[in-house]
């Protein structure tokens, strides 16, 4: 027998949509895809060394639970260099990805009912993790006229004795969007958590992103390397918990993960040592996309009120197309061989929208618009 909780998990429509076009890929047709949030770059070279290295010194067995001191160390290092915080080695735990971390987040302060409130659109995951964490999804609309920011005043109508905690994200998927200073003081004073999750920290093209660190030490940051250092594949990502919070994840930890791979961690000290100048790279390239894409949209006639500020996706309005934007995402992968990722796939304030990833190169881009021009046509 299939369980409730099973049943009741929602597809991830991003999957779905890069599932058909690999199936369209194998009879031939080439796709170009704008749809998945995934670096098309190679991680770099440095930090494959290193991962080779450490596997033919024979560092493949399990670490202490809560991740290898160096790692730990060296990301307390990097929040004081980048925000100059001051964050406690012991405060940081290792996980196999931002996913998990979110999942031991949830998991570590939820009982059965507990709310947790977070935007709408979000990240796709955010409330199938709560779900399988025991927990409720509340969700506060945020709107395009409103740059996709917080509403507080929204926000506080929400909270219920229930209430554990606060979601955000930002930079934002699928918006893009910085979450601004002033929101995140206000949501701070609510003196309720706060679950950051700050994965597309690094990728930010105007203005500058704030760890919800710098506001309440009485947060929790969700992170990882899988963005900017184009390592979704290695599963590495971390958390910044308060003290009470460390052992009780921590026995999470043992049971369902033990802990992430031993070269892996090598590998994520690497990456927090890449020079200044190839991180502007990367950085430099992305926003060079962004504003090729940015253009490419509005010269099809679409209104983007608000050029994103980081990640690499832009969200945009396509009701004036189709008000289903699961229907009109297959349509336009099938008639134009361009995959683009529904907006109800984040939730129902992302219906009639598409979201458009631009972690692809500058040409397959092109082609993408010109694709779409036709189609629109």
């Amino acid at each position: 027998m299939i369980s409730k909780l099973a049943k009741s998990i929602s597809p991830f429509y991003v999957m779905e949509v890069l599932e058909r076009a690999q199936q369209l890929e194998r009879k031939g047709i080439n796709i170009v895809h704008l749809e998945i949030g995934e670096p098309d770059h190679n991680t770099d070279s440095q930090i494959c060394k290193k991962a080779v290295s450490s596997i033919k010194s024979g560092d493949t067995k399990y670490t202490h639970s809560l991740g290898v001191a160096e790692l730990r160390e060296e990301l307390s290092l990097f929040y004081k260099k980048k925000y100059n915080l001051s964050v406690c080695p012991q405060n940081v735990i290792i996980t196999t990805g931002s996913s998990p971390a979110l999942f031991l987040c949830f998991a570590s302060i939820l009982d059965p009912g507990d709310e947790i409130i977070l935007t709408d659109p979000h990240y796709a995951c955010y409330p199938q993790i709560i779900k399988i964490a025991g927990g409720v999804a509340k969700f506060v609309r945020i709107y395009e006229q409103e740059d996709f920011q917080i509403d507080v005043s929204r926000l506080k109508k929400l909270i219920s004795k229930k209430t554990k905690a606060i979601l955000i994200n930002s930079p934002s998927n699928p918006t893009g969007m910085l979450v601004n200073n002033d929101v995140m003081e206000q949501l701070a004073e609510l003196r309720i958590p706060i679950i950051s999750d700050e994965i597309y920290h690094g990728l930010v093209y105007e203005g500058k992103e704030q760890s919800i660190l710098e506001f309440t030490e009485s947060a929790i940051v969700v992170s990882g390397f899988s963005k900017l250092y184009s390592m979704t594949g290695w599963r590495l990502g971390y958390m910044i918990v308060p003290d009470p919070y460390v052992r009780p994840i921590q026995k999470l930890q043992q049971n369902l993960f033990i802990s992430a791979n031993s070269f892996v961690q090598s590998s994520g000290i690497e990456a927090l040592r890449l020079s200044d100048n190839k991180i502007k790279n990367i950085v430099g390239k992305y926003k060079k996309r962004r504003d090729i894409m940015v253009t490419g949209l509005r010269d099809l006639g679409f209104d983007i009120k608000k050029v994103p500020d980081g990640a690499f996706y832009v969200f945009i309005n396509t009701k004036k197309i189709n008000t289903n934007s699961y229907e009109l995402a297959f349509d336009i992968l099938e008639k134009s061989h361009v995959a683009l990722t529904p907006g109800i796939d984040f939730g129902s304030g992302g219906e009639g929208y598409l979201r458009f990833s631009y972690a692809n190169s500058v040409e397959n881009i092109k082609e993408g618009i010109a694709r779409l021009k036709k189609y629109i046509s």
